[in-house]
């Protein structure tokens, strides 16, 4: 059961770091490159719109196969590093929820009205907090495996 949940954690983690990897170092800077207004926010947030839903259910399946593994093992036999990791993943999902309210959601209903610089404004202001969320979760993996 406990290699079943680690699997899933794994699996839910692996999604989202990958998601931000390619956003930050793939798709965000070909779109920069290659695309002008309005077609270049247009695409950010249309691959935006097919990656979130993704991050919400990791986040689900991250929280959950978590609390199970951490009561399975007892919060306090359990290791310092996962308790890092516990606490940094918290961090994340708040960071994400931002995201996902504010940015974000400024971003849609500009998008909506096709204010293109406004779109764009609200997609810069992700930007800085995937960046965060990408060294966050680097940070978690590290705490996990090396915090012992």
């Amino acid at each position: 059961m406990i290699a079943l949940l680690v699997f899933l954690h794994l699996v839910a983690a692996i999604t989202w770091m990958g998601g931000m990897a390619f956003i930050l170092f793939a798709m965000r800077p070909a779109a920069l490159a290659m695309l002008q207004a309005p077609t270049r926010p247009r695409f950010i947030l249309a691959t935006l719109q097919r990656f979130f839903p993704l991050v919400w259910l990791s986040i689900g399946v991250i929280l959950l196969t978590g609390l199970i593994i951490m009561l399975q093992v007892g919060f306090a036999q359990a290791p310092i590093g996962w308790h890092a990791m516990f606490g940094i993943g918290l961090v994340m999902m708040l960071v994400f929820a931002h995201i996902f309210f504010a940015p974000y959601r400024r971003a849609r209903r500009a998008a909506a009205m096709q204010d293109w610089p406004a779109t764009a404004r609200g997609l810069e202001q992700i930007h800085p907090l995937v960046i965060l969320n990408f060294t966050l979760g680097w940070l978690a993996i590290a705490a996990a495996l090396f915090w012992h």
